[in-house]
């Protein structure tokens, strides 16, 4: 059974995620906008100075997660990964239009500083974890890449 399109659907549907990274000053949760790929990977901007970021530094190891539903009764939709993240250099203008789209805000123009003091992060998953109550119900569905 090929689940990634499931997976594509909740990474479309989503906006924040749920990332779980371990420094020196211990475990912490950052919820942070995201973007994908049509490879599963995963890019947000964040500030380099902010926990998640310097414990992402210390330790490229992290777990996230990304809910869809969130009513109650409302069927439970969902991933759940563990996978590396890293730093990215450079602006890439690319994943800024498509970061600011998400957000409804207006395109950027090449000459902008999109970034303003953040940088790009990627993580690219390891092991994907779907939850799809309506057509599973709480049996989860793996995707090891």
């Amino acid at each position: 059974m090929d689940i990634k399109p499931k997976i594509l659907e909740v990474l479309d549907k989503g906006h924040l995620m749920s990332l779980a990274t371990v420094g020196a000053v211990g475990v912490w949760v950052s919820d942070v906008v995201y973007i994908y790929d049509e490879d599963l990977n995963i890019y947000w901007m964040s500030d380099p100075d902010v926990r998640h970021s310097g414990a992402i530094k210390e330790n490229k190891n992290v777990a996230g997660s990304i809910t869809i539903s969130n009513k109650s009764k409302e069927l439970n939709l969902g991933i759940q990964f563990s996978g590396v993240a890293e730093k990215i250099d450079g602006p890439r203008f690319d994943l800024a239009k498509k970061h600011l789209r998400k957000r409804s805000h207006p395109e950027p123009k090449e000459e902008d500083d999109v970034l303003q003091g953040d940088s790009w992060y990627m993580l690219r998953p390891s092991r994907i974890d779907l939850i799809d109550e309506e057509n599973w119900g709480y049996e989860k569905k793996s995707l090891d890449l």
